[in-house]
This record gives C-alpha cells, sequence and structure tokens, in this order.
C-alpha cells in the first residue's frame, strides 16, 4: 500500500513498480523548484525502475557479518597489500591530499580498495534510475530524495548523464559517492576544470575533501575509540565497514 513521505518528497512512493512513472511526474516538480535544469528533468523522465535496487537494498548482509568474516568476504589482505603497493608507487600524489585536506593516505587507499578494488568495478546499474528508484520506494524515501535531487543536477552539469553507470544504490565513481554528497563535496583535483568522479584524482581529493569537510582533525587517530574514528562512521553506516577502514588504513600506513 502507498504512502505518503515527508514534505522533502511529497510524491507518492510505492512497493512496486506500478505507480513510477505517477510518482516521476510529480517528483519532476519538487526536482525543478529545487533548482534541477531541462536536462536533469528529461533525465528523470528516461529513468527506469530499477528491479535489482530494490532486491539489493532488501538484503544488505555487510550489516549481519562479524568484522572478521567482514574482512574475509571482502579481501583485506588483498586490499592492504594493494593498497601499499599504490602508495610506494606515487607517494608525492598521497602526500599532496595529506597536506591540503589532513587525511593519510591509508584511510583514502582503504576506501578506495574497499569500495571498488581501487577502480577495478565501478558498478552495472544507471545511476539515475537507481537513486530515483530508492526515492520511490516507500522503505527509505526521506534519506535517498535529496540524493535524487543531486543526481539530477549533477546530470545539469554534465558530470554524469542519464546512462551513466554505478553502484546499485546509486554511488558512483571511484569510490562510490552518493549524488547528492558528490555534488555537494566534489573537488577538481586534477586541474581540468571540472569534477569528474570516474577519474581517480578527482575521486580521491573529493574523499579526502568529504572527510575533511566532515569534521576529519589532522594528525589526530582514527582508529575505533579516537577522535577521526566517528567522521569515519559517517562515510558508511555499517559497523564492521568502518573499522575495517580504520584497521586497514592502519597497516597500508604501517
Amino acid at each position: 500500500m502507498a504512502a505518503l513521505a515527508s514534505p522533502l518528497s511529497a510524491a507518492q512512493c510505492g512497493n512496486n513498480s506500478g505507480g513510477f512513472n505517477t510518482w516521476k511526474a510529480s517528483f519532476a516538480k519538487e526536482a525543478a523548484a529545487a533548482g534541477v535544469g531541462q536536462r536533469g528533468l528529461n533525465a528523470l523522465a528516461d529513468a527506469q525502475y530499477a528491479s535489482r535496487t530494490i532486491a539489493a537494498d532488501r538484503n544488505q548482509k555487510s550489516f549481519k557479518y562479524t568484522l572478521d568474516k567482514f574482512m574475509q568476504v571482502r579481501g583485506a589482505d588483498t586490499i592492504v597489500a594493494q593498497g601499499r603497493k599504490r602508495k610506494a608507487r606515487n607517494p608525492a600524489f598521497y602526500q599532496s591530499l595529506e597536506a591540503r585536506f589532513g587525511v593519510p593516505a591509508g584511510v583514502i587507499i582503504a576506501i578506495h580498495g574497499m569500495e571498488t578494488a581501487f577502480g577495478g568495478f565501478m558498478g552495472d546499474s544507471a545511476v539515475v534510475s537507481a537513486i530515483t528508484t530508492l526515492t520511490y520506494d516507500c522503505r527509505r524515501s526521506d534519506f535517498f530524495a535529496p540524493h535524487a535531487i543531486g543526481a539530477l543536477k549533477l546530470v545539469d552539469q554534465g558530470a554524469i548523464n542519464g546512462a551513466t553507470k554505478g553502484a546499485k544504490h546509486g554511488e558512483l565513481g571511484h569510490t562510490q559517492f552518493l549524488p547528492g554528497n558528490a555534488l555537494r563535496y566534489g573537488v577538481d583535483g586534477n586541474g581540468d576544470g571540472r569534477v569528474d568522479f570516474y577519474n581517480q584524482t578527482d575521486a580521491l581529493a573529493s574523499t579526502a575533501n568529504f572527510l575533511r569537510q566532515k569534521g576529519w582533525q589532522p594528525g589526530a587517530g582514527y582508529q575505533e575509540g579516537q577522535t577521526n574514528f566517528s567522521v569515519i562512521q559517517q562515510w558508511n553506516a555499517a559497523g564492521v565497514y568502518q573499522k575495517a577502514i580504520a584497521i586497514m588504513a592502519s597497516r597500508i600506513d604501517g
């Protein structure tokens, strides 16, 4: 049975594909009022109900794993080994990120490895379709609505388009930014005048900027119980993920 979401997303949500097109027409009015332009609105109109996204949202296993099991499943030892090599190959780049944002290399590298195996797989779901489907779905409409608006504004800017692929929850690029966060925290890391989350330099600089803007304290610790662990917690909601990032980062930097 459909229900009404909060005023942030007043379009009528639903629990199956049946009302998606009607919802899109209503949400388009909200998007336009929020400043989304014609390119973004066109991408919204073309969005398809993402059944695989809904299936993934109903079956999130990370929250059920112990830390040891999570580390094993996600290949922590491999991420650490490859991460050390990446840091050694390009130390000046990671030093420049730490100088600018205060975030150590290990944290950025661990996130990059965990999210996409260092860019090896950045997702196969259409970002706009995934994020608008999650906004339409009654389960967490309020949470995803700002990210849907963000995705449509990214389309307006030319940073993504309706066919751009990302993860099943609409996360995009090397470190899997949710679109609203991409819009807010994205920075041009390579100086070419645009923010491209599928460019490694831009994506990692944006990741460091996200952490700094969320309160990262340069030089402070980031293990559980230390100052910066609360910032890592803002990157991902799963406790095992947060702890894994901190542990792997320390091993990479060590």
